[in-house]
């Protein structure tokens, strides 16, 4: 079994069964054994936008305001969690590559509002995915999951929409060939 670790993606296999994470790609965020793990979907946008859950300093003329929003996971979707490419953030942990999690939202804004973070350069996500302690093992030990490890500059070059997919043909091998799996087999 592959280790896990921050900054690995958690990439769901094609007939999950479950449409929390049905073609998933999901960024370890944080896996310790003792107090279980916490990631964030990539690949699951919401119709929203930051200005459309946050009062902002200007509304929509916002630089920040149209910065889309993505669902994180079933977990406490009223919860804001982001992802970005700023070393110098105050309080934001490394996940490996240039990207990281978290951190002071306050600063990070006014760095969007300045024009000094380009929104492209950050993801914000409402809600989180989360296991308990050797749940999320368990499943990757049950093929639920196929791990990447050391892959979070992928959150950043990859498009949302085809994730899943591109992810899987750029592992190549068997994985290419899952990628073209057909989301209803029956329709094939």
């Amino acid at each position: 079994m592959p280790a896990l670790h921050s900054g690995s993606l958690l990439i769901s296999q094609p007939f999950l069964g479950d449409p929390n994470f049905e073609r998933s790609v999901i960024l370890l965020c944080r896996h310790t054994e003792e107090e279980g793990s916490f990631g964030l979907v990539l690949n699951r946008l919401t119709n929203l936008v930051l200005g459309d859950v946050l009062e902002l300093p200007g509304g929509e003329d916002s630089p920040a305001a149209q910065v889309p929003l993505g669902l994180g996971g079933p977990v406490q979707p009223d919860t804001l969690h982001f992802l970005h490419q700023r070393a110098d953030l105050p309080g934001a942990e490394s996940l490996g590559q240039d990207v990281y999690w978290g951190g002071d939202f306050s600063v990070l804004l006014g760095l969007l509002m300045s024009g000094e973070v380009a929104p492209e350069s950050v993801r914000l996500y409402v809600g989180y995915s989360g296991w308990t302690a050797d749940q999320l093992a368990g499943e990757v030990q049950e093929n639920v999951w196929i791990v990447h490890p050391n892959a979070a500059g992928k959150v950043f070059t990859l498009a949302n929409d085809a994730f899943w997919q591109a992810i899987l043909r750029e592992k190549g091998g068997r994985y290419r060939v899952i990628s073209n799996y057909p989301v209803d087999p029956r329709l094939n």
